[in-house]
C-alpha cells in the first residue's frame, strides 16, 4: 500500500513511502546484489584520498593498530584470546585487552594477519562503512522504495560525522558500532508487530555493542530505552518496554564475558583517566573551549559539522511533518532520538551527564552523532525527493567538510613508512606507548626508565640472574644472590599475576610510584615463575555468556518448533 496526499515532497503516489515494503527489505537476501554494491562502493569512495596521502592518524590510529598487531604477535604465541597486552608502555604492559571490547582488535588484527600493514586500517574502514550502509538498507527500505532506500544507506554509510571519525578521529571501533543503531530501531519496531520474537534480535545488538565499543554501548541501551518508551506510548502498548528490558539483560548476559571481568577488575586500574580534563563531558560540549589550542580547534571542527547536520535534519523533520498522521511510530521514534541526541550536545544538559548512569563514560557529547545519523538519513531521504536536489545537499556538506579540514583543523597522515616502523616496534620487542587508563592504580607510567632490565636487584647490589623465558603470559628465571633481596621486574604489578618463588606461591609487592613487581628472595639460588593467570570473575563471566548464549539457542529451536507446527 502506498500513501498517497496532497502535492508535497512526501506526498508524491509513485515516489514516496511504502509502509508495505517488498519481502526482500527484511531478509538479508535483500542486501545482494545492489544494495550491498551500493555500500561497498560508497565505502570505498570515502577511502579515496588514502590512494594519495597515506593513512589519517587520528586521535586513536596508533591505540587501534598498535592493538591490532599486538593481538597478531600473540596469535604466533598460541594466545587466541590476549588478555595481557605486554609490549604497551614499552614492554611494561597493561591490562589494555581486558578492558576494550574485543571485537575491533579481533577484526583489525585479523586484517592485519592477511593483508600488508599499511593496508589494513582502509580495509576495517571499508569493512565497517559498507556494514553500516547495508543495515541502513534494511532499516529504510520499511519506508522507502528501493532506489529511495538506497539513497538513505549511501547518505548514512557516508555522512558527515563518520568522515570525521575516519579522517580526524580514528575512533574505529566507533565507526565499527555505527552498523549496529539501524538494527537497533529496526527491531524495536518489528517487536510491536512480532512480539517477543524480537527480544533475541534486539539482545543481539546490545551484545554487540559491548562487545564492540564501550561508549557506544551506553548510548545503545539508552536509546534502546527511549524508543521502546516511544513505540510503547505511540501504540499504548506497555508490553514493548517487558521486551525492551529483557533484551538488555540478555544482551548484557551474552557479554558477561566481556562485561563481567571489565567491571570486577576496574577497581584495579587508573579508570578516572578516562574522564581527565579534555576528554570529560564538561569539556566537549558543542563550541566549547578550554585551555587547550588543539582541543579547540577539533572541538570547533566537530561542533560545525554537527551544527550543520543537525539544522539539515530539523528542516527534514519539518517537510515530513506530514508523516506523523500516517506513519506515526516512524515519525516519532525518529524524531525523538535524534532530538534527545541533538540535546545531549548541548551544554545545558550537564545535569543528566552527571547523574544518569554511566552516561559520563561517553566522555564526548557530540558522540551522539552516531545515533543522529540515523534520523538524518532516514528523514533527509523521505524529505527530498528529487536527486538533483539530493545531490546539491551532498555537495555542500562535503564543501563544508573541505572548509573545515583547511581552515580549521588540517587531518594527520602516516606514510607507509611509519606503519612500517610502528610493527618493526611490535617484532624487535621495543614496545609501544600504552594507554593511562589501562596501568594499574596509583601508577604513574611516566616514571618508568624505559631503559630498566627484564630483572634487576633492587638495591643495585650484584647478582646472577638467568633468564629460562619471557613470554606474554609467563615469566620464567633462576636469581642467585648472597643475601636477602629484593627484585624488581620490567612487569606492573597487576593482580592477575601470580608469583612463585621455588614452586611456592607468595603476595608480590609493587614497587611506589612506578608500579613494578617486586619479588622477595632469600639468600641462595631461587626460580622465579610469574604466570597471567585466569581469575574467579574472567571465569564467572565465562560461565554467564555460556548459559545466555545456551538459553538463546533454545529459544531459537523452540520458536522453530513453534513455527513448525503452525505450518
Amino acid at each position: 500500500m502506498r500513501i498517497i496526499g496532497a502535492p508535497s515532497p512526501l506526498d508524491k503516489p509513485a515516489q514516496t513511502l511504502s509502509s508495505s515494503p517488498a519481502p526482500e527489505a527484511l531478509t538479508l537476501r535483500g542486501l545482494f546484489p545492489i544494495p550491498a554494491i551500493v555500500s561497498a562502493a560508497t565505502a570505498f569512495a570515502t577511502l579515496v584520498p588514502f590512494l594519495f596521502l597515506g593513512n589519517p592518524s587520528g586521535h586513536d590510529f596508533e591505540f587501534h593498530v598498535f592493538s591490532w598487531m599486538e593481538v597478531v604477535h600473540q596469535w604466533k604465541q598460541g594466545i587466541a584470546f590476549p588478555r595481557w597486552a605486554s609490549l604497551a608502555h614499552w614492554t611494561f604492559g597493561e591490562a589494555r585487552f581486558l578492558f576494550y571490547p574485543p571485537a575491533s582488535w579481533n577484526l583489525g588484527a585479523l586484517l592485519g594477519a592477511i593483508l600488508p600493514w599499511k593496508i589494513a586500517p582502509g580495509a576495517y574502514i571499508w569493512v565497517a562503512i559498507t556494514a553500516s550502509g547495508c543495515s541502513m538498507f534494511l532499516l529504510a527500505r520499511r519506508w522507502l522504495t528501493r532506489n529511495d532506500a538506497l539513497f538513505a544507506a549511501a547518505l548514512y554509510a557516508a555522512n558527515p560525522y563518520h568522515l570525521v571519525i575516519v579522517y580526524w578521529r580514528s575512533a574505529l571501533a566507533e565507526l565499527l558500532a555505527a552498523c549496529l543503531l539501524p538494527l537497533l530501531l529496526l527491531f524495536v519496531l518489528r517487536s510491536d508487530d512480532e512480539g517477543p520474537g524480537m527480544i533475541l534480535p534486539m539482545s543481539l545488538v546490545v551484545a554487540a555493542a559491548w562487545l564492540t565499543n564501550a561508549p557506544s554501548a551506553v548510548m545503545v541501551n539508552y536509546s534502546l530505552a527511549l524508543l521502546v518508551v516511544v513505540v510503547a506510548v505511540v501504540r499504548r502498548s506497555p508490553k514493548i518496554l517487558c521486551y525492551g528490558a529483557a533484551a538488555v539483560v540478555l544482551g548484557a548476559a551474552m557479554a558477561a564475558f566481556y562485561l563481567v571481568p571489565a567491571a570486577y577488575e576496574e577497581k584495579w586500574i587508573n579508570l578516572g583517566e578516562v574522564l581527565a580534563p579534555g576528554v570529560r563531558p564538561l569539556d566537549n560540549f558543542l563550541f566549547t573551549a578550554i585551555n587547550d589550542p588543539d582541543h579547540n580547534r577539533f572541538n570547533l571542527l566537530v561542533s560545525i559539522v554537527a551544527s550543520a547536520e543537525i539544522v539539515a535534519l530539523a528542516a527534514a523533520i519539518y517537510l515530513t511533518r506530514k508523516l506523523r498522521e500516517r506513519e506515526p511510530i516512524a515519525f516519532w521514534t525518529l524524531t525523538c532520538w535524534a532530538a534527545a541526541a541533538s540535546l545531549l550536545m548541548c551544554s545545558f544538559t550537564y545535569i543528566f551527564w552527571e547523574h544518569l548512569p554511566k552516561l559520563r563514560f561517553v566522555q564526548l557529547p557530540w558522540r551522539w552523532l552516531l545515533c543522529l545519523n540515523v534520523a538524518f538519513a532516514i528523514l533527509v531521504a523521505m524529505a527530498i525527493r528529487p536527486w538533483l536536489k539530493r545531490f546539491l545537499l551532498c555537495a555542500t556538506l562535503l564543501l563544508l567538510l573541505g572548509i573545515v579540514w583547511h581552515r580549521v583543523q588540517q587531518p594527520w597522515w602516516d606514510s607507509a613508512a611509519d606503519i612500517q616502523e610502528m610493527q618493526d616496534a611490535i617484532e624487535d620487542g621495543a614496545g609501544y606507548e600504552g594507554t593511562d587508563e589501562y596501568v594499574p592504580a596509583g601508577v604513574d607510567p611516566y616514571e618508568l626508565n624505559k631503559n630498566a632490565p627484564q630483572v634487576a636487584v633492587a638495591s643495585g647490589r650484584p647478582a646472577h640472574i638467568r633468564i629460562l623465558a619471557w613470554q606474554t603470559q609467563s615469566k620464567r628465571f633462576t636469581a642467585e644472590v648472597t643475601r636477602p633481596e629484593k627484585l624488581r621486574l620490567r612487569l606492573f604489578n597487576y593482580p592477575a599475576w601470580r608469583v612463585e618463588v621455588n614452586g611456592a606461591p607468595i603476595k608480590a609487592k609493587s614497587q611506589p610510584v612506578t608500579g613494578e613487581i617486586v619479588v622477595p628472595l632469600e639468600t641462595g639460588i631461587s626460580e622465579v615463575h610469574v604466570k597471567f593467570i585466569q581469575t574467579s570473575d574472567r571465569f564467572w563471566g565465562g560461565v554467564i555468556s555460556l548459559l545466555a548464549w545456551l538459553f538463546a539457542a533454545l529459544w531459537v529451536r523452540r520458536q522453530r518448533m513453534r513455527s513448525a507446527l503452525i505450518v
